[in-house]
């Protein structure tokens, strides 16, 4: 069987739940702050950010070191079998839009 409560308890229990819903109140007040919103959202963004700039670092990264390592040794030497050619091909594309500017312009 349950045990009856007295008035006094009753009244204790009104009294602790009302300050329970105070501090959830306050509690919600602040979340749904405006500047609270917009700060949330600001540090969402910059840690996004933060990740897509570490991510883009490491892939470029890569990619440079796969570079490198098409061009040079593995002591670091270059391989002028790689090395000539690309720089041939890097001159005539240079001649090629120097050429082609200076047919536009004149």
């Amino acid at each position: 069987m349950s045990e009856a409560r007295t008035p006094a308890q009753i009244e204790a229990d009104i009294v602790r739940r009302r300050e329970q819903l105070a501090v959830t109140l306050d509690e919600i007040g602040i979340r749904m702050h405006p500047k609270t919103i917009i700060g949330d959202a600001k540090a969402k963004v910059a840690s996004t950010v933060d990740e897509t700039a570490g991510r883009a670092f490491v892939a470029v990264n890569r990619v440079v070191s796969d570079v490198k390592a098409r061009f040079t040794d593995e002591d670091g030497s270059p391989r002028l079998e790689r090395v000539v050619p690309a720089a041939l091909v890097a001159v005539a594309v240079v001649g090629l839009l120097v050429t082609s500017s200076r047919r536009h312009k004149g």
